[in-house]
Parts: structure tokens; sequence; C-alpha cells
């Protein structure tokens, strides 16, 4: 008998019978609070009945028209409707199945059109796990370990990761920049540069909010040195951190690429990245396709995804409901030794477990995970050290499921650190 692979390990116990909302039922028909919203994917909850419709409906009529071949209805639908929401100039886009798949057609695109050599990526970024994603990804040793030598010509920039050094945000911010300006004149020239790739937030990093001042330092040294700016939306896009993507915390800045999956099609598997039409034409031809990509259903399912996220205001609700649960977290934690940080931004909401001596503990922090999931509330983890817990719930969670994640998590805290 096959079964699956055994280095496929769960973060929770659960065994899921059916979805509904911002809940997951079991095989025993036990109720959980989802708050991984499987690592972000179900922006509109489980099974929301706009998408389960849509998705129904062209399942009954076409489901796959492969687009380098004949092209369908839903795939043209969406690629024009993307644009009430991207910013303007991002006017050509480029649907694929995956996150990591993005990544790369993101540095093919950036390589081809500057006819640069080097990536630049920052410490404790997350970018996927195929091999040229895996090599700007330093989020955590299990991505690169027994990988390498990695795809060439990437570099690592420090991330103003402010808790981690003990500063202020300015002094991270201000360092974080200084030692980018010095790679720039040393081990990454400038003029080698095709470009940088940064997550507004940091995912399995560590939940860390990128600054402002950050984001408009790189645009600016973009700007300057002929660098594209790539916003890798994966996880920050469609709403979750309060803002319909995660780069516009940082008011009048515009990336030339934007990649985005996760939140875009509710659970079906489809991403994308979007340049303008003069960036996007400078790709050489025959370097964007895919069996897969822009699946007839997929787009359907992202259609109704992004009706139900404008119709039922769901870019606010993660903004409010964000700030709410990012409170009420803090509230709970409060004189809690063991955490020594609470930190996020919108439905992206983090709590980092040290030492006394503020060394990593990722100990407590498995500790409450786990006592999460007894007491019937679903985190995951992330960090370089595993000592972060991390809440990512749908974006249609309402105030009083907030309240419920919060009082749940406030009695996995008292037993994990009893």
């Amino acid at each position: 008998m096959a079964q699956l692979s055994p280095v496929l390990t769960q973060a929770t116990p659960v065994q899921v019978a059916r979805g509904e909302g911002v809940y997951l039922y079991d095989t025993e028909g036990r109720r959980h609070l989802d708050f991984t919203a499987g690592i972000g994917v179900v922006s509109t909850g489980h099974c929301h009945p706009k998408v389960v419709a849509a998705a129904q409906e062209q399942v009954a009529t076409l489901i796959h028209g492969q687009y380098t071949t004949v092209m369908h209805q839903p795939l043209l639908r969406l690629a024009e409707r993307l644009g009430e929401v991207l910013p303007p100039s991002l006017d050509s886009v480029f649907f694929l199945n995956s996150g990591s798949e993005a990544v790369e057609a993101a540095v093919r695109l950036a390589r081809h059109a500057t006819h640069r050599p080097l990536v630049l990526a920052f410490d404790g970024g997350f970018h996927g796990r195929t091999m040229g994603a895996a090599a700007l990804t330093t989020s955590g040793a299990k991505i690169r370990s027994g990988n390498n030598p990695m795809m060439g010509g990437t570099v690592f920039a420090p991330f103003p990761y402010a808790y981690r050094y003990g500063w202020t945000e300015e002094q991270a911010v201000e360092f974080a920049l200084k030692e980018l300006d010095r790679q720039l004149v040393s081990t990454a020239p400038a003029a080698d540069v095709a470009a940088f790739v940064i997550e507004p937030v940091l995912g399995e990093g560590g939940y860390v909010p990128t600054p402002p001042a950050f984001l408009r330092g790189l645009r600016e040294r973009a700007d300057r040195h002929g660098i594209l700016l790539v916003a890798d939306e994966v996880q920050t896009g469609y709403g979750r951190t309060g803002t319909f993507w995660g780069h516009q915390h940082a008011e009048g800045l515009t990336p030339d690429i934007l990649i985005t999956a996760k939140g875009l099609a509710s659970g079906f598997p489809l991403s994308g990245i979007a340049a303008s039409t003069e960036l996007m034409s400078k790709a050489r031809p025959g370097s964007q396709g895919g069996t897969y990509g822009g699946n007839a259903v997929a787009c359907a399912a992202a259609l109704a995804t992004l009706d139900v996220v404008q119709e039922e205001g769901l870019v606010d609700n993660a903004r409010v409901n964000g700030a709410r649960l990012l409170d009420g977290v803090a509230s709970v934690s409060k004189g809690i030794g063991a955490v020594g940080d609470v930190r996020g931004l919108g439905f992206m909401v983090a709590v980092e477990f040290t030492n006394p001596d503020g060394t990593p503990d990722p100990t407590t922090a498995v500790k409450a995970h786990k006592a999460a999931a007894d007491h019937g509330l679903l985190l995951l983890t992330c960090g370089p050290y595993n000592n972060c817990v991390r809440f990512i719930p749908p974006l249609i969670t309402t105030a009083e499921q907030v309240d419920e994640g919060v009082a749940l998590w406030g009695k996995a805290l008292a037993d994990a650190t009893a």
C-alpha cells in the first residue's frame, strides 16, 4: 500500500472532515477555530457560498483550457478585474499555480528586463521551496539544508528586525539601509543587481512588518540604480494586512513587479505576477507559460473571491479586527515573562517567545501552540528558531470570533507557562 511521505508532518493533530467560515470540523465532530486559514489561503473563509457556487458552475462548463493553446473567459475577466485593485501602472498580469512559481517568474522577468545577473533579497524572507525560490529564502535552515549549492546570483542584505537587534524601528531602518548601501558598492555592485525582492511583512521569518521607511528607502535606491523593486505579496496581498496590498502601508510607493497567490482564489491553486505592459514585454519569448496556469475553475473562484472581498468590506474588516486581535493578544500576553514581543499588521499577528536573556525560546512557543490546539484554536509557528506563534484568521473573522480566539489563546498561554 502507498502512503503519504513520512516527511510530511501536521502542525496540528486535526483530521478535518469539513470547513465552514472560520471553523473546521474534525472527523469526530469537534469544532476548531481556524486561525491558520490554510496558511493565509482561505481568505473568504472555508467554503464561502459565493466561491463554491462559482466553482461549481465553472466545473460544469470548462475545467481546463490551457492558456497558451486556447483562451477562456474566466482568465480574461480576472485579468480585467484585477485592474480594479492593482496599482494603475501594473497593467499586465501573468498567471501561474503557486507562489514559488510566481517568485521565479518575477526573477526571470527582472533578469530579462535589466540584463543583470544578481537578485538581492533580505534576511528572514520566505519566497518558496522550489530551487530558484528557495535560493532567495532565509526564513529557516529547513528550506536550504541539503540543497547546496543553491541557484547562483543571489545576495542577502539585513532586514530591519528591530526586536531582534534590540533597537528602535528607526535605528533598525538606518542600519539596514546603510548595510545595503555598503553591499551595493562591494558584494553586490549596483550595476549588476536586477531586483530587490522583499515581503511587506516577513511571513515564515517571524511575522515582522517591514517598516514603511525601509520600503521607501528601497524604492529610492532602486530608482537611483536602475534596479527593479519586487514586492512578494503572496501572503500579504488581498487585504490581509488591512490594506489591499501590504506595500500600500508605505503610502505613495509602487513596486515594479507584484507577486500574488494564497488568498487570490480562496483555496484554489492560482498565483500571478503583475507589472507594467512595457516591463512585461521585456520577458523573452517562451519564458512565460505552464500547463495548469490560469486554470478556468481557479479563475472563476478568484473572481468570486474578489467579489466577496469588495462586497463584504473584508479589507477594512482585516484592518479593524486585526487591530482588535493584536490588542487582545497583547493584553493576555502581558506580564508573561516568556513573551518577548507581540506584533502584527492586520490579520497577521505573532507572539515571539524568548528566554530571560533574550535568546529564542522555541520550547514554550511549541507548548503554547499545542495547548491552543488542545483548546480548539488552530495556529502555526514560524521564525528561524520556531519561537513565534502566528495568527492568520480568514478575512471574514468577526469581532466576536477574534475575542473567542483571544480567550482560547489566554488559556493556552496559562497552560504553556504554568
